[in-house]
This record gives C-alpha cells, structure tokens and sequence, in this order.
C-alpha cells in the first residue's frame, strides 16, 4: 500500500497539504527564511522561546498543546522536512514557512493552483488549508483528505511554528 495515501486516510497529514505534494528535483532553502543555526537538524529553542514564537500567532493558537501538535504532526514527516536546509521530499521542506508565498519554494513542482492562488501562508490560512485542502484550490496535487479537528489543527500549527522558526529576537 502506497504510505502515503495510508497516512492520509488517516486524516492526519495536515502539512502535506501545505506542499500540494508535487514532486521536487531539488534541495532548497527559502530566500527569506528566519535566522537559524546553519545545520539541517532540528532547531533546539528553549520553553521561553517557544512560548514566543507561539505568542506571534493569533490569540487563538496560544493555547495550543505542542504534545498533541507534535504527535498530530509526526504522519507529516512522511512528506516534509522543517530543518533549515532540509530536503524536499513528497512536499516542501517547511523552513520558514510562515509569511512565504504560497507555491514559491524554489525547486519545488507546485501545482499550477497553488503557484497562483496569490497568497502568504500564516496560522489562519494554513488552518484553513489543512481543513480540506481541495476545498481550498480544486486542483491542488494534495491527496490529503484533511484534518477535521480545530483542536488538533490549533496544535499542528503551534507546533510548526516552532520547528520552522529560528529562535524569535531577543
């Protein structure tokens, strides 16, 4: 069985829709990434810096539970990186990925819909794409059927901004 769709039926892979899973032929990094230690391992903040980065999305992402968020978001790592320098895989690595333009990773094969659909991801767009990303843009690549939960949405969301983030200025 294809892994891929296995997760997505599962209703889980919430940031594989952020990559409208087309196929990549290359390694990127995203031009206007956040500061981050140069290595493509994960970014290690403090609690301090977590609960900053967290207090930048809107009021209603504040109570998330980065537990859950992490344990929503592991089926997403069959698709994406969120290392600074990571690889694309299935979707785009997701480094930076708060305020970059939807479809603009450099290397990655978007479909056509997200290259123009002429938005910046933020918590509120990326919750409204997880939803039901072919609800979003008819002819997004993404298989993902969706993630049906505000709660576990909040917290995938929470979680991504502080694995995609460097740590916030001081």
């Amino acid at each position: 069985m294809n892994r891929h769709l296995a997760w997505a039926g599962i209703g889980f892979a919430a940031l594989t829709a952020l990559g409208a899973c087309g196929q990549s032929g290359s390694n990127s990094n995203t031009a206007a990434a956040p500061p981050a230690p140069t290595s493509s391992g994960p970014v290690e903040l403090t609690d301090a810096q977590k609960k900053a980065l967290i207090a930048q999305l809107p009021a209603a992402y504040q109570g998330a539970d980065l537990v859950n968020g992490e344990a929503k978001f592991a089926v997403c790592r069959s698709c994406h990186t969120t290392s600074q320098g990571g690889e694309d895989m299935t979707g785009p690595n997701l480094w930076g990925v708060f305020g970059r333009k939807a479809g603009s990773e450099p290397g990655f094969s978007y479909s056509d819909d997200l290259k123009n659909a002429g938005w910046t991801w933020d918590a509120d767009r990326i919750d409204k794409w997880i939803t039901d990303p072919r609800a979003v843009l008819s002819g997004t690549k993404m298989t993902f059927i969706g993630m049906p939960s505000a709660t576990d949405r909040r917290d995938v969301i929470a979680f991504l901004k502080t694995q995609t983030s460097g740590p916030p200025p001081q």
